[in-house]
């Protein structure tokens, strides 16, 4: 297996919304991902890093991270999605992929990343202890959506 992680282009979109589907379970759209991973690209405020398998030509894994600034804490960055696709887990891609995430807070002198994950991913917790996370609290997460503006 040969992975490097780079950061990801309009082009990864595809599996990108793949490996949500796969992996996170999220229902999502090819054009969706499309037009929100474009957004995000031209935000310096927010990266995304994908793990490119070179032997098999594909994408196996991404993570997108952006500030989290608070009034009650200095700056950090916020893991928003870390995924692998469920045929390349347990081969240290989502490792590097946080290492990235990680390199970048460092880099921006933040004092901290942190993410939030779902209480029912088991698995995803017990991966962020190994990589050094510590859980701070649990909690609740509360959505309001919107319709879409009328044009």
């Amino acid at each position: 297996m040969s992975v490097i992680i780079r950061e990801a282009t309009k082009a990864d979109a595809a599996r990108i919304c793949e490996i949500n589907q796969s992996a996170l379970g999220y229902d999502c759209t090819a054009a969706m991902v499309e037009t929100q991973l474009a957004l995000i690209l031209t935000r310096p405020t927010e990266r995304v890093w994908v793990a490119w398998d070179a032997q098999a030509a594909t994408v196996a894994g991404f993570v997108h991270a952006a500030d989290y600034e608070s009034l009650h804490s200095g700056s950090q960055k916020n893991i928003i999605a870390l995924a692998v696709d469920p045929r390349w887990q347990g081969r240290g891609l989502g490792r590097m992929l946080t290492e990235a995430a990680e390199a970048w807070a460092r880099q921006c002198s933040c004092n901290a990343i942190r993410l939030v994950s779902s209480f029912s991913r088991e698995g995803a917790h017990a991966f962020y202890l190994r990589c050094g996370y510590r859980l701070r609290k649990e909690q609740k997460n509360f959505i309001k959506t919107f319709d879409a503006p009328q044009a």
